[in-house]
């Protein structure tokens, strides 16, 4: 037990340590001047063209998502627009009673956390429970504590269970059925999403693989320089 626990904390200091310094370096080697691979953009709300004398010219309108109140581990409410504004969100879906696929997603997004454990002004890690009769605030945080979760940085929450499929759906572009009332299996996603400080969806990840989860750090790390021109000039979320 010991040595499979001092192998877990050994993993996660590596991962830590050599992700963002990886893509420190590779910023750095590269200059972000145009020529890097940033993340792209999903979700398209609607497409503009505009006549100009050179043609036809089409103006792209990506998905932002809207707003969701949630109750966190704290029993904070939290909202996505105001209390998290200007922050690089990280979303992931769960429940507390997941024997299956939760607890290796839930292990892959406390590596992913302790990536930026030194960068937590910035990014925000959301781990949104899709059974709210089961996962009071005492349960989330228990759930929290057993991932090492600080929990400023990282949030469990939970919340009206319809809204919260309604949300993963529309907003967060999550191929899921209608939840069915009483139905006892919890259907959620098992991808990580990341979403931009201007509230635009930038990747999806299996939650599963831990290679996923890496090109998601180093997504992260992409976006943390980044600067879109049109809410720098505005500076509105």
């Amino acid at each position: 037990m010991k040595s499979r626990k001092l192998k877990s904390i050994l993993i996660g200091s590596l991962f830590s340590a050599l992700v963002p310094l990886a893509a420190f370096l590779f910023l750095k080697m590269k200059g972000h001047d145009g020529h890097i691979a940033m993340p792209a953009f999903y979700g398209i709300d609607r497409v503009d063209s505009q006549q100009t004398d050179e043609g036809w010219k089409k103006d792209t309108t990506f998905h932002r998502i809207q707003d969701i109140r949630l109750q966190n581990q704290l029993g904070d409410t939290i909202s996505i627009h105001e209390d998290l504004k200007g922050k690089i969100l990280v979303f992931h879906f769960f429940f507390t009673s997941c024997h299956t696929i939760c607890p290796v997603s839930s292990k892959n997004m406390k590596l992913l956390n302790k990536a930026f454990i030194k960068n937590d002004t910035s990014i925000r890690f959301i781990s949104i429970s899709v059974d709210p009769v089961t996962d009071s605030v005492p349960r989330l945080r228990a759930y929290a504590e057993k991932y090492e979760a600080n929990h400023d940085k990282w949030m469990f929450m939970t919340g009206d269970r319809d809204k919260i499929y309604a949300f993963a759906r529309q907003e967060l572009h999550l191929d899921l059925p209608e939840p069915q009332a009483g139905a006892d299996d919890f259907i959620h996603p098992d991808q990580i999403v990341l979403v931009d400080k201007y509230h635009h969806i930038r990747g999806y990840y299996n939650a599963l693989d831990s290679n996923k989860v890496r090109f998601c750090a180093e997504d992260i790390a992409k976006l943390m320089v980044e600067k879109h021109r049109l809410y720098e000039r505005k500076r509105k979320f």
